[in-house]
């Protein structure tokens, strides 16, 4: 399959070390500083949308950071080139993953987070396709490595995902389950996913499946919300489900 060659091919390696992350905007915490949280966009789009999109969360304790991804050729888009976290074709259950620009992405938001101070919760959170690597990101920090066994670096204390699915989800609960330590973390992390039932892009079905297959690996805290009618976008009721649960998983304070 041509897809599965794209992936395979030396070229595309090659081409993938050189690819370079866009711009990186950032939300300043407005009172005391107690949380960071990487927010990913979605497939075409930057990091000044997720700016635009958090700046006026009532979140005063946390800081955003919204990293811009590098432009490269997507198979789904026929090979045209756009931002996009990682390669990807048309989703299904048994499509291959871009493993090499998961990870990628992944070590770049880690490096993002690592050097916060050490008392500030750290935390990954996406759209769409930055769902899907803020999702791959929490199964990295349950095992404790990347994809290609490089240790992964950073104590994540909570990761949302809105309109999205989970990379490789089929084989994540052989993963952990074979580690005392994968499963200890995979239990302590809080995951709030939602999707719009009449999501037409990524549909509803795959939303539901990464919440089982998370639920079923030993992500103990996983939410998943519904919500009727929405299709492939956030709506300010989304956003204050986002908010509550954050303040209430991280225990900050909302004072200034």
């Amino acid at each position: 399959m041509s897809y599965a060659h794209y992936h395979m091919g030396s070229g595309s390696r090659t081409s993938r070390r050189s690819l370079e992350f866009g711009k990186t905007h950032v939300v300043r915490p407005k009172g005391k500083h107690q949380a960071t949280i990487v927010w990913l966009h979605g497939l075409g789009d930057n990091g000044l949308s997720s700016y635009q999109l958090l700046e006026s969360l009532p979140l005063p304790n946390i800081k955003w950071i919204c990293p811009t991804a590098p432009t490269r050729p997507v198979t789904i888009l026929g090979g045209f080139s756009c931002t996009a976290w990682f390669d990807m074709g048309e989703l299904s259950e048994d499509g291959p993953d871009d493993w090499e620009g998961l990870d990628a992405s992944a070590a770049h938001i880690a490096n993002l987070l690592s050097t916060e101070p050490a008392d500030v919760k750290v935390g990954i959170g996406g759209f769409s396709m930055g769902a899907a690597v803020a999702q791959y990101s929490a199964t990295c920090f349950a095992m404790g490595r990347y994809g290609n066994g490089i240790p992964y670096p950073v104590n994540l204390r909570a990761v949302v995902g809105l309109s999205g699915w989970l990379p490789g989800s089929k084989s994540l609960r052989n993963k952990i389950e074979v580690s005392h330590e994968a499963r200890r973390r995979a239990a302590s992390l809080p995951v709030l996913l939602s999707h719009g039932i009449s999501d037409d892009v990524v549909l509803y079905k795959y939303g539901e499946k990464s919440a089982q297959s998370l639920s079923s690996a030993g992500f103990r805290y996983i939410t998943f919300k519904s919500y009727d009618g929405l299709g492939h976008y956030t709506v300010p009721r989304e956003m204050d489900e986002v908010s509550n649960w954050l303040s209430s998983r991280l225990g900050l304070s909302g004072s200034s």
